[in-house]
This record gives C-alpha cells, sequence and structure tokens, in this order.
C-alpha cells in the first residue's frame, strides 16, 4: 500500500478497487457495493466531507472526535464501507382525503458493523424500497459509538462484549433495561431488541423490559436510547479500567 492510499478512507479505497467486492452476490452485499461505486463521483458539500475526501480523516472516530455534524451519508460509506443493514418494521399508513384513500409507507431501519457502531432511523415514502432505502440512509446519519466492557459479577478478569454496567432506555411508555452478562450468556432480549444488539457488536447481555413492548418501533427505539445512556454515564478511568471499557471497536 502506497503511503497516498494510507492516508485514504476504506470506502474510498474499495471504490479505487470495486472489482474485488462485486465477487459477492447476495443483496445486502450489492447494495453496499452501489454506495461504494457512488463515491467515485462524490463531491462533499460539508467540511467534515472535504476531510474526508483530502484524507485528513479516514477513520469514524476521528470524524466523531471532530464535533463536525455528520450530514452526507457519503461520509458514513467511507469511513465504515462495512456498515450491515436490517429492516426492523415495516407498516402500511392509510389516510383519507378529498381525493381518495392515501396509501404510505414508514419503515424503521438498523445499521451497524457488529464492532461498537450502530444507527437506528425511520422513514416514509409511497413505496417500500423507496422508504427502505430512505431510512437506512437516516440510521447511517443517526450512528453512534457504544462503549462494552466486562461488569458481570460473574465474569472472570479480561474484556467483554456486554454493558459494562445497567442502564435503562426509553420510547413512547416502552422502558428496556440492558445489564452485564457473562461471557458465553448470550443476548437474553426480545428479537426486536436482539437485532439492534447484534449489529452493535453486543454478544452478552441481560435485560428487563415495561410497557408495551408488543410495539416492535418503540421496543427497537427503546433499545437504541438504553446503548445511548451508557455513552452518557460518567465513567472515572479506575472504574473504566475496573470494567475494560473500549469505546467502538475492539482491537
Amino acid at each position: 500500500m502506497s503511503e497516498e492510499e494510507a492516508r485514504m478512507a476504506p470506502g474510498l479505497l474499495k471504490a479505487l478497487a470495486p472489482e474485488e467486492a462485486e465477487e459477492q452476490d447476495n443483496r445486502r452485499r450489492r447494495r453496499g457495493n452501489e454506495n461504494i461505486i457512488a463515491l467515485r463521483s462524490w463531491s462533499p458539500k460539508t467540511r467534515l466531507g472535504q476531510m474526508v475526501l483530502a484524507g485528513e480523516i479516514t477513520t469514524m472516530e476521528q470524524a466523531l472526535k471532530s464535533g463536525l455534524r455528520i450530514r452526507e451519508v457519503q461520509v458514513i460509506d467511507a469511513l465504515l464501507p462495512e456498515l450491515e443493514d436490517e429492516v426492523i418494521q415495516v407498516n402500511m399508513v392509510q389516510r383519507m382525503t378529498d381525493s381518495g384513500r392515501r396509501v404510505r409507507f414508514n419503515v424503521m431501519a438498523c445499521v451497524g458493523n457488529r464492532d461498537g457502531f450502530v444507527g437506528l432511523g425511520m422513514a416514509k415514502a409511497k413505496e417500500v424500497p423507496t422508504a427502505i432505502q430512505k431510512a437506512i440512509v437516516a440510521a447511517k446519519l443517526n450512528i453512534i459509538q457504544i462503549q462494552r466492557g466486562n461488569g458481570s459479577w460473574e465474569s472472570s478478569a479480561g474484556p467483554g462484549n456486554s454493558v459494562p454496567y445497567k442502564a435503562t432506555g426509553r420510547s413512547a411508555s416502552t422502558r428496556v433495561t440492558l445489564m452485564p452478562a457473562p461471557s458465553g450468556k448470550g443476548l437474553v432480549i426480545g428479537e426486536t431488541g436482539k437485532k439492534v444488539l447484534q449489529l452493535a457488536g453486543i454478544k452478552d447481555v441481560l435485560s428487563r423490559t415495561k410497557g408495551q413492548t408488543r410495539t416492535t418501533i418503540n421496543y427497537a427505539a427503546a433499545t437504541f436510547n438504553a446503548l445511548k445512556a451508557v455513552n452518557m454515564t460518567r465513567v472515572t478511568p479506575e472504574q473504566r479500567e475496573r470494567l475494560f471499557i473500549n469505546k467502538g471497536r475492539n482491537l
């Protein structure tokens, strides 16, 4: 790898050599390839986008530390080309107007790299494919860096893939509390919350829920908000070392 390539974002490097990525045939990979190919003609309009294209920022961690708001989805595609997406819920919304029945689709989607980054977004459109694509873009622009650690009393010393301490997230009447779990416990949570945590890279967790957990959208949002709450909790350097807390990718 040349010195110039070493100073480029991973997605931009893939855009220079798209033939390697095109060997994959699954639909999720193909959608990712379209995003990578679009980076070839990307003309950034924001300061952060210009810094990414110039090679001043090459990782997602640097982008978040810059303090600049991410307003272009191409920034995410360039810095996290390995993102996976999952459709959480598709709802059909009908409304009667003077001209007749109006049908629109409301979609919630989640994206993540299964290693410390996850995003959740919602969008509406007249057609399902368009709504899904808009929801994925909204999820990418809402991506966060999560903290993982080993805070369970049942665990032996060492890094873990759980939450470091208990945290609660709320959306409408739904509340989700995530609690540390020992390695090998798995994700003890409902299927909706499990999708969000898997894309975030959490492998072991205990949970407690309250409210209308059958409301899929609120359940996913409450789980996502619980991960946000983990980030907002103040932790001393001693606690960070004792709980083996790591933010973002596990090295």
